[in-house]
C-alpha cells in the first residue's frame, strides 16, 4: 500500500524475530511465521492431535459432533480408534479410555460415576421408583433388577418373545419369560486400562407376574443407567397396568418421555438457574416437583455429569431412529399438548396418541 520497511523491521507477533517477504502470512493487521499461523489458524485433530490433512483445495476436511464438538480427521472413522460407549467421544492419544472387557470402553469422566454392580445401582433404581409414585405412577411388584454384562444382556433379549424387536446396540431389556441369568455381585477394579475382579452369581428368574425382572449393561454412567432404568420400569408399569395392543413405536415413545423427564429432573435439581425446557416434563403433574435427586457417592451433581445428563437427553431429542426417535418426538407432542396422564389413558383406550 505504498508502505516500505527496512529489513528486519517486522517481526513475527508470536516468536518476535524479523520476518522476510518469503515467509510472511498476515492474520488480520498481526504478520507471523507460516509456522506460527498454521498453528493459529489451521484446526488441530482431537484424537492425533496433528493437523487435519487439507483437500486438492486447501481446505481442512474433518468430521465435528454435534454435541461435543469434537473436531477429529476423516481416518479416525476408519482406523478402530475406540469410542466412549456412554458419551460417544473418539478416544485420544494422550487420554486412554478403560476397557469393560466387552468391546466396549468408557472414558474418564464417564468413569467418574459409573454404575459397576448390582448391589450399587440398588439406591438409584429405588429412586426412580420413588419418582414414579411421585408422579401418581406408583409400581406396586417389587420387580428384581440385575446389572449384567453385554452377552448375558444379549441372550436374555434373544430369548425374551420380543428380542428380536429391540435396538441393534441393546443397553437394558423388560424381562417377562423366565430365565437363567447372570448379575455382577462384585464390582471389578482397575488394572491398567481394564477391568479385573469381577465377581458374577447364576441365577433363575420366576415369573409371579407380567414382569418378572429388569436387567441393565453394566458400566454406564449413574445417569445413564438411570435413564434405561427409567425407560425398562415404564414398559414394566405398562404391563402391569393391563396396556395391551400397543404399537411398537408409541410404547417405546412413551418410555423415551419418562427417561427424558427423570434425566432432565436430576440436570435441573443441580442447577440453581436455567431457562425452562419445552420438552416433556413441562407437562408432567404437579406431584413431579418433588423430584427424588439420586446422586451417587461418584459424581453427584458435578459439572461434568450435567454436561452428560444434558448429552444424554440430546439423544433423546435427535435419535434418527423410527421407533424410539420418531416415537419419543410423537409423545412429546402428546404430552405437551394433553398432560401424561390424559395422553396415558388414550393409549390404553386406543393403542395409539392422542391427536
Amino acid at each position: 500500500m505504498g508502505t516500505y520497511f527496512h529489513p528486519g523491521c517486522i517481526c513475527c507477533r508470536s516468536c518476535s524475530f524479523p520476518l522476510t517477504e518469503h515467509e510472511i502470512s498476515m492474520s488480520g493487521n498481526y504478520p507471523y511465521h507460516r509456522s506460527y499461523f498454521k498453528e493459529l489458524t489451521h484446526p488441530k485433530c482431537e484424537v492425533c492431535h496433528q493437523f487435519i490433512p487439507t483437500n486438492r483445495a486447501g481446505l481442512a476436511v474433518h468430521r465435528c459432533s454435534r454435541f461435543w464438538s469434537q473436531k477429529y480427521c476423516l481416518s479416525h472413522e476408519l482406523d478402530k480408534t475406540a469410542y466412549c460407549c456412554s458419551c460417544r467421544r473418539l478416544e485420544s492419544w494422550n487420554a486412554r479410555y478403560i476397557s469393560l472387557g466387552d468391546g466396549r470402553s468408557l472414558c474418564l469422566e464417564c468413569l467418574e460415576s459409573a454404575v459397576m454392580d448390582t448391589g450399587d445401582c440398588q439406591l438409584l433404581y429405588h429412586s426412580i421408583r420413588d419418582y414414579y409414585e411421585g408422579m401418581n405412577m406408583r409400581i406396586d411388584q417389587q420387580i428384581p433388577m440385575f446389572l449384567v454384562e453385554r452377552q448375558v444382556l444379549n441372550e436374555a433379549i434373544v430369548e425374551e418373545k420380543h428380542g428380536n424387536r429391540r435396538l441393534p446396540e441393546n443397553r437394558g431389556v423388560c424381562l417377562s419369560e423366565v430365565q437363567r441369568i447372570t448379575s455382577i455381585v462384585k464390582r471389578p477394579k482397575i488394572e491398567g486400562h481394564r477391568l479385573v475382579g469381577m465377581r458374577t452369581q447364576r441365577q433363575k428368574l420366576i415369573r409371579n407376574s407380567e414382569v418378572i425382572a429388569i436387567l441393565v449393561l453394566f458400566g454406564f454412567p449413574r445417569l445413564l443407567t438411570g435413564s434405561i432404568l427409567a425407560h425398562e420400569l415404564m414398559h414394566s408399569w405398562l404391563r402391569l397396568k393391563g396396556y395391551r395392543n400397543i404399537k411398537r413405536e408409541v410404547e417405546e415413545g412413551i418410555c423415551e418421555v419418562l427417561s427424558y423427564m427423570w434425566l432432565e429432573s436430576e440436570v435441573m435439581s443441580g442447577l440453581r438457574s436455567r431457562p425452562s425446557s419445552s420438552t416433556a416434563s413441562s407437562s408432567s403433574s404437579s406431584s413431579s416437583s418433588s423430584h427424588y435427586s439420586s446422586s451417587s457417592k461418584k459424581g453427584g451433581n458435578s459439572s461434568t455429569e450435567k454436561k452428560l445428563g444434558e448429552f444424554f437427553m440430546y439423544q433423546i431429542v435427535n435419535s434418527p431412529s423410527k421407533i424410539y426417535g420418531d416415537g419419543f418426538r410423537a409423545a412429546n407432542v402428546a404430552v405437551n399438548k394433553y398432560g401424561l396422564r390424559r395422553t396415558l389413558d388414550h393409549i390404553h383406550m386406543t393403542g395409539s396418541f392422542p391427536i
